[in-house]
């Protein structure tokens, strides 16, 4: 063999070193933030229509983490996801989600965690990744959950670790704090409106709680997931290789924040806990892939509580030691008032089957049978970012 020879095949051994690796190497995690995060907060657009219609919580220009001419990051993962972001280990698929348009946390999650077709009959018998752990066969799956979800649903048997429940608080000010507050601006000018302002938001809080709870459908918070993620981490490190996490607490519908706030602490909190878990994976990060998704994004522009609504298409992160990153894929269009759902929300362009597909084929090495296996019905659809 001569020396051109040699390198073209190391170069190309390399290149396909992820995909090529036995199945029980490779591994993979699904984080699922139940709630709908606002994804338009998270992966900031460029354009001025931004901050036209969310006068209250467009992060400042200022505090955004550029990535491309079109795209920046929340300040608040500056010391997580950014770092991870500039190694090439982490990239973002913008105007991606499900074509379900019901809006129904509950509805939406389930299509999501079945990934069967929308036109088809729905069969709870079975969830992707329960499917995706049959094709596989040497796959070892875990839940990190209080119990086993639809989406490991199938005939491979399960271990589920619960990491305990969800602890919403859907406002950065609690009812004391509002009452101090109005307390300070009795008896002036503006005594009236701020303690008006306090009792409307406590009467939307009261009507959106149990919608709030329920939708993160008993997740752990991201306030408790960093030290979560370094348990994850041992544990995927060690025998197991498909893992799923909840993570709950991304309704926003009031008091949301801008570049400091409810959403920023979340998202803090959630980096701080995916970097932990890259950290934690040691070695076997290069041959790791973790996919963050949501049920949906939200209204691109806030509503009158200075929060977001349900909306429609989303922002999905993927991370991995062997990443084709430091971008943003994906097919994407200039956000403004022609470009948006319905006048509201981001359109899905990436529909997240063939978007899952289409990595699970890189990652394993699977052929447009095996693909169907796990996603009937999709057309895989390979971002190469692997």
């Amino acid at each position: 063999m001569n020396r051109r020879s040699f390198l073209a095949l190391s170069l190309g051994t390399l290149s396909t070193r992820l995909m090529a690796a036995p199945e029980k190497s490779v591994r993979f995690l699904l984080v699922f933030l139940r709630g709908g995060y606002d994804a338009a907060n998270l992966l900031i657009p460029s354009s001025d229509f931004y901050r036209e219609v969310r006068p209250n919580i467009a992060v400042p220009r200022d505090a955004v983490l550029g990535l491309d001419a079109d795209w920046g990051l929340h300040p608040a993962l500056r010391e997580s996801i950014h770092p991870l972001f500039q190694r090439g280990e982490a990239a973002f698929v913008p105007f991606a989600g499900s074509h379900d348009v019901s809006r129904s946390h509950f509805q939406t999650q389930d299509a999501i965690e079945l990934g069967q077709p929308l036109d088809g009959a729905r069969g709870y018998e079975s969830g992707f990744m329960g499917r995706l752990a049959s094709v596989l066969g040497a796959s070892r799956p875990i839940a990190f959950s209080n119990r086993v979800p639809l989406a490991f649903r199938g005939e491979k048997a399960v271990a589920n670790v619960a990491l305990g429940p969800a602890g919403v608080k859907p406002s950065a000010v609690d009812a004391r704090q509002g009452a101090l507050i109005a307390e300070m601006y009795r008896d002036t000018q503006l005594g009236a409106p701020v303690s008006e302002g306090f009792a409307v938001r406590e009467s939307v809080m009261r009507d959106l709680a149990g919608e709030m709870e329920a939708a993160s459908r008993n997740a752990v918070n991201a306030r408790g997931f960093e030290l979560q993620a370094r348990r994850i981490a041992r544990l995927m490190q060690g025998e197991y290789n498909l893992g799923f996490v909840d993570v709950g607490g991304w309704d926003t519908h009031v008091g949301e924040g801008g570049a400091s706030g409810y959403l920023a602490t979340r998202l803090e909190e959630l980096g701080r806990g995916l970097g932990a878990f890259a950290a934690g994976m040691g070695e076997a990060w290069r041959d790791t892939v973790v996919v963050v998704l949501s049920e949906f994004g939200r209204t691109f522009r806030e509503n009158g509580n200075r929060g977001t609504d349900h909306g429609h298409g989303s922002v999905y992160w993927v991370l991995g030691g062997a990443l084709k990153g430091r971008r943003i894929v994906g097919e994407q269009v200039r956000v403004s008032h022609g470009t948006l759902f319905q006048d509201r929300d981001y359109p899905v362009l990436t529909e997240y089957r063939d978007l899952l597909g289409g990595l699970f084929g890189r990652m394993y090495g699977l052929d447009a049978a095996r693909i169907a296996g796990v996603f009937p019905g999709a057309s895989p659809k390979d971002l190469a970012l692997l």
